[in-house]
């Protein structure tokens, strides 16, 4: 069974990377995960997203928005 979860407005991608997922540096494989959604940067209420699963650290990517902001 996939974990989904269903999107109350105002939510953005960080925040539910973070509550779902444990970590903001998972957002950009919460977005790939639901790329149909990914030009939106505040969700819309009552979007169902699957919440991929966290396999470690080594795939943990930066959100491209904060890539070149930790050198």
């Amino acid at each position: 069974m996939r974990n989904t979860y269903t999107t109350i407005s105002g939510d953005m991608w960080d925040k539910i990377a973070y509550e779902q997922m444990g970590s903001v540096l998972y957002t950009d494989k919460l977005i790939r995960a639901n790329a149909e959604y990914a030009a939106l940067f505040v969700l819309p209420a009552g979007i169902v997203l699957t919440i991929p699963e966290v396999e470690g650290e080594a795939d943990m990517e930066l959100p491209p928005w904060k890539r070149g902001i930790l050198s």
